[in-house]
Protein backbone atom coordinates (compact mmCIF):
# COMPACT_ATOMS: atom_id res chain seq x y z
CA UNK A 1 0.00 0.00 0.00
CA UNK A 2 1.15 3.61 -0.96
CA UNK A 3 2.16 5.54 1.86
CA UNK A 4 -0.34 8.20 2.76
CA UNK A 5 -0.47 11.99 4.78
CA UNK A 6 -2.15 12.22 7.60
CA UNK A 7 -5.08 14.89 6.02
CA UNK A 8 -5.30 12.44 3.23
CA UNK A 9 -6.78 10.19 5.65
CA UNK A 10 -8.96 12.62 7.11
CA UNK A 11 -10.11 13.79 3.45
CA UNK A 12 -10.76 9.68 2.21
CA UNK A 13 -12.82 8.97 5.92
CA UNK A 14 -14.68 12.60 5.33
CA UNK A 15 -15.77 11.33 1.44
CA UNK A 16 -17.01 7.97 3.17
CA UNK A 17 -19.05 9.71 5.64
CA UNK A 18 -20.67 12.16 3.16
CA UNK A 19 -21.41 9.11 0.85
CA UNK A 20 -22.56 7.23 3.42
CA UNK A 21 -25.63 10.52 4.09
CA UNK A 22 -25.88 12.31 0.79
CA UNK A 23 -25.84 10.31 -2.75
CA UNK A 24 -23.15 11.94 -4.34
CA UNK A 25 -19.79 14.20 -2.70
CA UNK A 26 -18.64 17.41 -4.67
CA UNK A 27 -15.51 19.50 -3.42
CA UNK A 28 -17.85 21.84 -1.69
CA UNK A 29 -19.08 18.94 0.50
CA UNK A 30 -15.81 18.44 1.89
CA UNK A 31 -14.55 22.11 2.14
CA UNK A 32 -18.26 22.08 4.72
CA UNK A 33 -17.48 19.30 6.35
CA UNK A 34 -13.64 19.94 7.61
CA UNK A 35 -13.77 23.48 7.70
CA UNK A 36 -11.31 24.32 5.18
CA UNK A 37 -10.80 26.93 2.33
CA UNK A 38 -11.90 25.81 -1.88
CA UNK A 39 -8.27 26.15 -2.62
CA UNK A 40 -6.86 23.69 -0.21
CA UNK A 41 -9.30 20.98 -0.75
CA UNK A 42 -8.96 21.66 -4.86
CA UNK A 43 -5.32 20.83 -4.16
CA UNK A 44 -5.75 17.75 -1.58
CA UNK A 45 -8.18 16.11 -3.78
CA UNK A 46 -5.85 17.07 -7.09
CA UNK A 47 -3.13 15.00 -5.07
CA UNK A 48 -5.35 12.27 -3.80
CA UNK A 49 -6.55 11.16 -7.90
CA UNK A 50 -3.21 11.56 -9.03
CA UNK A 51 -2.20 8.89 -6.06
CA UNK A 52 -5.17 6.87 -7.44
CA UNK A 53 -7.32 7.34 -3.99
CA UNK A 54 -10.22 8.63 -5.46
CA UNK A 55 -11.78 9.23 -8.95
CA UNK A 56 -13.82 12.57 -10.29
CA UNK A 57 -16.09 11.83 -12.83
CA UNK A 58 -17.54 14.44 -15.51
CA UNK A 59 -19.87 15.66 -12.87
CA UNK A 60 -17.48 16.62 -10.58
CA UNK A 61 -18.72 13.72 -8.51
CA UNK A 62 -15.56 12.41 -6.10
CA UNK A 63 -15.41 8.41 -5.88
CA UNK A 64 -13.17 6.84 -3.88
CA UNK A 65 -11.10 3.47 -5.70
CA UNK A 66 -10.52 0.41 -3.92
CA UNK A 67 -7.35 1.69 -2.43
CA UNK A 68 -8.97 4.50 -1.13
CA UNK A 69 -12.00 3.07 0.17
CA UNK A 70 -9.84 0.41 2.01
CA UNK A 71 -8.05 3.04 3.78
CA UNK A 72 -11.31 4.99 4.32
CA UNK A 73 -12.66 2.02 6.06
CA UNK A 74 -9.68 1.41 8.07
CA UNK A 75 -9.71 4.99 9.74
CA UNK A 76 -13.42 5.61 10.19
CA UNK A 77 -13.40 1.94 11.93
CA UNK A 78 -10.98 3.41 14.34
CA UNK A 79 -12.55 6.33 14.90
CA UNK A 80 -15.76 5.22 15.96
CA UNK A 81 -14.20 2.52 18.24
CA UNK A 82 -12.08 5.16 19.57
CA UNK A 83 -15.07 7.84 20.03
CA UNK A 84 -17.34 4.57 21.65
CA UNK A 85 -14.05 4.06 24.22
CA UNK A 86 -13.56 7.52 25.07
CA UNK A 87 -17.38 8.21 25.68
CA UNK A 88 -17.59 5.10 27.73
CA UNK A 89 -14.59 6.17 29.93
CA UNK A 90 -16.46 9.37 30.49
CA UNK A 91 -15.30 12.04 27.93
CA UNK A 92 -17.55 13.97 26.54
CA UNK A 93 -18.92 13.30 23.03
CA UNK A 94 -17.34 16.02 21.11
CA UNK A 95 -13.92 15.82 23.06
CA UNK A 96 -14.05 12.15 22.29
CA UNK A 97 -14.43 12.98 18.62
CA UNK A 98 -11.59 15.44 18.75
CA UNK A 99 -9.46 13.25 20.08
CA UNK A 100 -10.09 10.32 18.36
CA UNK A 101 -9.44 11.94 15.15
CA UNK A 102 -5.75 12.38 16.46
CA UNK A 103 -5.71 9.24 18.38
CA UNK A 104 -6.35 7.30 14.77
CA UNK A 105 -4.05 7.86 12.85
CA UNK A 106 -0.87 7.20 14.94
CA UNK A 107 -1.59 4.70 16.62
CA UNK A 108 0.46 1.46 15.16
CA UNK A 109 -0.96 -1.29 13.50
CA UNK A 110 -0.11 -3.63 16.72
CA UNK A 111 -1.58 -1.25 19.15
CA UNK A 112 -4.99 -0.90 16.78
CA UNK A 113 -5.57 -4.54 17.26
CA UNK A 114 -5.07 -5.22 20.64
CA UNK A 115 -7.42 -1.99 21.40
CA UNK A 116 -10.18 -3.15 19.14
CA UNK A 117 -9.51 -6.75 20.27
CA UNK A 118 -10.41 -5.69 23.37
CA UNK A 119 -13.53 -3.12 22.88
CA UNK A 120 -14.76 -5.90 20.89
CA UNK A 121 -14.62 -8.29 24.17
CA UNK A 122 -15.59 -5.70 26.72
CA UNK A 123 -17.92 -3.32 25.27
Amino acid sequence: MMSIFESGENYLEAILMLKESQDSVHAIDIVSKLGLSKPSVSIALKKLKDDGYITIDHNNHIHLTDLGLEIANKIYERHKILTNILIKLGVNKDLAEDDACKLEHDLSDESWEKIKAYYEAKM
